[in-house]
């Protein structure tokens, strides 16, 4: 039996790494995506090649179809992706009376486009398999929203109701679509954007999450034992929402 393959786009952030390096640890070869961070990811690669995992790499921008699409058919040549977890996105935030077209057009096509673009040149060959998971990192602005953020918002909140579908329609062949809403998760950039204050006043649990914290769930999703839960959004938010 040939082994499970798993793409992760977006594996060069904060998150993206933390569940490269948990999924690392399931037996699955690994294809881990970037767009901008060639290099991080690489580094990335090499240290998960020293520990015997099979890693590939792959380049494009998710909000653009036809690259996906290319780079995709590549991957495939090879055999299905049974694992894959749309990570990859962007933010790019001002009040709604601000924000200008490019803005909301730049994440829509980065997050909910991206997510299409991703999924859908997948499904065929991981619906002949009869077996599949597909896990969404989307946000707690996509359930509760957040001022400054429609434009994010709407696209995580759309990715939601894609996936809700998406699970009923894939769910006779052994394929469970999730997704994992974070709240505010510790990186370089939530640091220097959230005071402890704050992260008191808006966090019920009054502490930021790990980017461990949203790995280990999305290698519970991908497991075998989570077979029976699918078109559910997940939060990880310590309480707030």
């Amino acid at each position: 039996m040939s082994r499970i393959r798993a793409l992760v786009t977006g594996a060069s952030g904060t998150i993206g790494h933390a569940i490269a390096r948990k999924l690392a640890t399931c037996d699955m070869d690994l294809i881990l995506h970037y767009h901008t961070h060639r290099e991080k990811t690489e580094h990335l690669a090499d240290e998960l090649r020293g520990d015997g995992i099979d890693v590939a790499l792959c380049g494009f921008d998710v909000g653009d179809a036809p690259a996906t699409r290319h780079s995709l058919g590549e991957i495939l040549e090879t055999g299905p992706i049974q694992v894959l977890i749309n990570n990859a996105g962007l933010f790019d935030d001002a009040p709604m009376a601000g924000m200008s077209q490019g803005q909301w057009r730049r994440v829509v096509d980065a997050c909910l486009n991206g997510f299409y673009n991703v999924t859908q040149p997948l499904l065929m060959p991981m619906m002949s398999t009869r077996w599949g998971r597909i896990i969404s990192i989307t946000s707690v602005s996509g359930v509760i929203g957040n001022r400054g953020q429609a434009n994010y918002a709407a696209a995580k909140a759309g990715i939601h109701a894609a996936s809700r579908s998406l699970a009923l329609e894939v769910a006779s062949r052994g394929i469970t679509v999730n997704c994992i809403a974070p709240g505010i998760i510790r990186s370089v950039q939530t640091e220097k954007l959230f005071s402890p204050e704050s992260i008191g006043q808006m966090v019920p649990a009054k502490r930021m999450g790990e980017p461990e914290d949203v790995a280990e769930l999305v290698v519970f999703l991908a497991s075998k034992q989570a077979s029976y839960i699918t078109g559910q959004i997940i939060g990880i938010n310590g309480g707030m929402a």
